[in-house]
């Protein structure tokens, strides 16, 4: 995989992946949580030169189990704790719908996908895309990025072995955001 320095552009999404994914939501700051390993593997891609944004569904905000403040707290203490480790995320892009709402922008959907793609100018073919479910995996599928899945969060079960049904063809596992970012920079070609 060659990827020229200008669309070296890594999406992930946060609960699961980023932060712990408790049962009843993420409801606030005092809900953060890393993963371990999970910012030091942000701060190596960035140090590889890798823009990092994450994408994530919060259909709390829209069945009203938290406010747009909480959500922005919770967040801004993420974003503080991967400054402390020397990373950094340049984007956080979310769906605030329920699932009835039928929206465009609620992975599976590849909305959130196609928004990234226009507002930061980068194609989307060139786009590596992680989460830690079958429809995040689906939904950067459906807009062009190489999809893979992240085994912890909600995919933590299969790290025994196998992987869910229905993952789009090509998808690539690893056991957390460690591994995939040890995959990342061992793809890449130095200069």
């Amino acid at each position: 995989m060659r990827t020229p320095a200008s669309t070296k552009l890594l999406v992930i999404d946060r609960d699961g992946v980023l932060s712990q994914d408790p049962e009843a939501y993420v409801r606030g700051p005092e809900d953060w949580q890393p993963i371990p390993g999970a910012l030091e593997a942000v701060a190596r891609l960035n140090q590889a030169g890798w823009r990092v944004v994450v994408a994530t569904n919060q259909s709390g905000l829209g069945r009203g189990l938290f406010d747009i403040t909480s959500f922005n707290a919770f967040n801004a203490r993420m974003i503080k704790s991967l400054a402390e480790a020397g990373a950094r995320i340049d984007a956080v892009f979310f769906c605030p719908h329920a699932p009835e709402d039928g929206c465009d922008c609620r992975k599976p959907a590849p909305g959130l996908f196609f928004e990234i793609g226009k507002r930061l100018g980068v194609p989307l073919a060139q786009v590596l895309a992680a989460g830690d479910s079958v429809r995040d995996a689906q939904a950067a599928a459906a807009a062009g990025c190489t999809p893979h899945l992240i085994l912890s969060g909600q995919s933590s079960a299969y790290r025994a072995g196998g992987l869910p049904e229905g993952l789009p063809s090509g998808t690539r596992a690893h056991a957390d955001l460690q591994a995939f970012a040890d995959w990342v920079l061992a793809q890449e070609t130095p200069i």
